[in-house]
């Protein structure tokens, strides 16, 4: 039978650049929008601030102070200001850009009024403005987030893709690298998220540090944007956490598992003691697909509002155009009074409603990104387990019962997966030990009596179960048993004949026979296919007699001899017995025939004896030696049968004798059956001389004396009559 191929498993790569670097990307999405239409909407207030307005003081002779406006920055920030309308928002140097606009006008600002002399008045000098905090939070985030996730993120991975990289090209893995990627493979995406946690959690706390220091801004403004910065990068950070390490424990459950743990420990979960529930990953999911849209327009929504009060002074026509038709629900005419009413409503400039469907449709996008990473990761940890079980029910239910799913998660798939392994292990047990226990029942009920009962199993046998069919029947007998066990322990008796029977059982079974039963030292044996069969296993078993014999001579033990006698006709095979206790045999009466032909053999002393039924139905009766032997009527017969002699089972030098004295034999027969005992018992004689191990010439020689000496009966018709068994 040709080998089967072996199936070749793919090796994943294991990935780690990406699982770090695209979820930063994904934050700096998130923030960088969210910041430049916070920079965008506060312009005009920042502009108007002490940043670009001064006030200088000029000292002179005169009595008088003057005080006046000296810097208009507007047009010197003209050009910084249409950059920072025109310049994409969504990376890091955009932001950088628009923060270093604003230092540099303050810086320039400075540096004209030393040049002439000015003095220029900043309100507390010591305080920083806020395009710096913005400016040095962002440098300092990309430092510590970009260089030490990077940084520490590879270096605790290095070992897992030098593992994986071995593993698929074939080399060898050290014991070290193995026990490593062992021990913290579980751990990866805890670890992972961990490291870029870390990050972000030193960043905001620098950045939640300045925000409580009174030193670093110099107004409420600053102070409110950058709190409302600090909010939005807190949120965008947790994003990101959750995304790393969502997408490191997907990859190692459904990719990384099966490649460094074993067979045995994949049948078990092997991610702790507490399930988890397939509810909580649908939450998050649900969560991070769900809310985190709704929460990015609620945010622009939010960012996109600007209070009334903030117009100053609303006179009516400003009013209506604000209150659009519902100022005509009001009336016609809103004085003053009335409209200063208005002034804690919101309202969305033409400017904010740009900003706010660019921003959602950038935050939507990244909101895009999330949901479907998230969505596959959902469906895959939880359709390719299930998928992988039911191909596991599937062989198991084809009988592959070595077969097992592996269980890759803690929830309740997992937890059904370990259930099935288990439920999979003990069938595989129960049907093994099944096996057995049938195996050990056929060894007292043959498999063949089931079938020719046409039952499937055992335990559907019934009491009367019975058929009727044609066999072949071979009884066998050690001669002298009963002496040679007087000089053996019980323990001995048995252990002879259980060797002996060891010898003997295989040759039966290999020509297609199958043992009824044993009795004692006796092996009662049915052939079902064809005659020549039991002739076959009657030959080879006394050819297998001489080595069980030399074993005997080994041992320094005495040989034996044995007889075979076999009959051919029907019988009834079915069970016998009663409600407590049942038994498979056959009742016939060629069973009894076979064994009286057994018990002649120790009369004619000779190997084996078959009856006419048997010879007459050999497929190809030239294959085998044979003689007449006699016409015979066995106790329990009321007819008498042929039976002959198969030579074949004799030694060789027996054997040839007996083959070239066949002739001579018939001759004597013929005589001794005709009743001419004188010419007879000349040719037994003659045959006898010839060959002295030929103990049936013997007997005739002997049975001729007699009838010469004592005479015969007046009815003798040349029928030898036993009446003992």
């Amino acid at each position: 039978m040709a080998n089967k191929p072996k199936v070749r498993v793919r090796i994943p790569k294991y990935h780690i650049g990406r699982i770090f670097l695209f979820p930063i990307l994904l934050y700096l999405m998130l923030v960088f929008p969210v910041l430049g239409f916070m920079l965008l909407k506060s312009f005009p207030e920042l502009k108007n601030r002490s940043v670009f307005k001064n006030t200088v003081q000029i000292d002179t002779t005169l009595s008088n102070l003057k005080t006046f406006d000296t810097l208009n920055p507007v047009a010197q920030f003209n050009s910084g200001y249409e950059l920072g309308k025109t310049i994409a928002l969504t990376n890091k140097d955009s932001l950088l850009l628009i923060a270093d606009s604003i230092t540099q006008a303050v810086e320039d600002a400075e540096k004209d009024s030393l040049t002439s002399g000015v003095q220029v008045s900043f309100g507390n000098n010591k305080k920083k403005s806020t395009s710096s905090a913005f400016s040095n939070s962002i440098s300092f985030l990309f430092k510590i987030v970009i260089l030490f996730s990077t940084i520490a993120g590879f270096a605790f991975n290095i070992p897992f893709k030098r593992y994986f990289r071995r593993k698929r090209r074939g080399k060898s893995i050290s014991p070290k690298l193995y026990r490593y990627c062992r021990k913290f493979l579980l751990y990866t995406p805890l670890i992972n998220s961990g490291i870029v946690l870390l990050a972000f959690s030193i960043v905001h706390g620098i950045m939640i540090y300045q925000l409580r220091s009174p030193e670093f801004f110099s107004d409420a403004l600053g102070r409110r944007m950058f709190s409302n910065y600090l909010f939005i990068s807190l949120v965008a950070s947790l994003l990101t956490v959750l995304f790393i390490y969502f997408w490191q424990k997907h990859r190692v459950h459904i990719r990384y598992i099966e490649h460094i743990f074993t067979r045995d420990e994949l049948q078990k979960r092997i991610f702790g003691k507490n399930p988890g529930k397939i509810r909580n990953r649908l939450y998050i999911a649900s969560a991070m697909t769900t809310l985190l849209p709704l929460t990015i327009v609620m945010l622009y929504l939010i960012l996109s509002l600007t209070p009334i009060k903030d117009m100053g002074d609303v006179n009516a026509g400003e009013m209506r155009i604000l209150l659009g038709r519902l100022s005509d629900v009001i009336g016609p005419e809103i004085d003053h009074s009335k409209a200063s009413g208005y002034s804690n409503l919101y309202y969305i400039s033409a400017f904010d409603n740009a900003l706010m469907f660019g921003g959602i449709f950038s935050g939507i996008f990244v909101s895009f990104i999330y949901i479907l990473f998230f969505v596959n990761w959902s469906t895959a940890d939880i359709v390719r387990p299930v998928n992988e079980l039911v191909e596991s029910m599937r062989k198991t239910g084809e009988g592959m019962l070595d077969n097992y799913t592996i269980v890759r998660t803690n929830d309740e798939v997992g937890v059904m997966s370990e259930g099935y392994n288990m439920m999979t292990s003990r069938l595989r047990d129960y049907i093994f030990k099944i096996s057995r226990i049938n195996e050990a029942y056929s060894r007292f009920v043959p498999s063949q009596f089931l079938e020719f009962l046409g039952k499937e199993d055992i335990v559907d046998i019934q009491l009367g179960d019975q058929i009727q069919k044609e066999m072949t029947v071979m009884f066998s007998d050690i001669r002298g048993f009963t002496d040679l066990s007087e000089d053996m322990s019980p323990k001995e008796n048995f252990d002879f004949i259980n060797h002996y029977l060891g010898y003997m059982e295989p040759v039966i079974r290999k020509n297609n026979g199958f043992i009824d039963k044993f009795i004692g030292d006796s092996i009662m044996a049915l052939f079902h296919e064809k005659v020549d069969d039991a002739i076959a296993a009657a030959i080879e078993m006394r050819q297998t007699l001489i080595r069980f014999n030399l074993d005997r001579v080994d041992q320094g033990k005495p040989t034996i001899d044995s007889g075979i006698g076999i009959h051919t006709g029907n019988l009834m095979l079915g069970v016998v017995g009663g409600e407590g206790r049942m038994d498979g045999t056959v009742i016939s009466d060629a069973v009894n025939l076979a064994s009286r032909l057994e018990g002649l053999s120790k009369i004619y002393r000779t190997s084996i004896i078959i009856s006419e039924d048997t010879l007459i139905k050999l497929e190809d009766p030239s294959k085998y030696n044979f003689r007449f032997l006699d016409i015979a009527r066995v106790k329990g017969k009321k007819e008498a049968v042929y039976v002959f002699e198969v030579l074949d089972g004799e030694p060789e030098e027996v054997k040839s004798l007996k083959i070239e004295t066949k002739a001579l034999f018939g001759n004597g027969i013929d005589h001794y059956k005709n009743k001419r005992f004188e010419e007879a018992l000349k040719v037994f004689s003659d045959i006898v001389k010839i060959n002295q191990r030929d103990s049936v010439a013997a007997f005739y020689v002997n049975r001729c004396k007699t009838n010469i000496q004592k005479g015969i009966p007046d009815d003798w018709n040349g029928i030898e009559v036993f009446d003992a068994k």
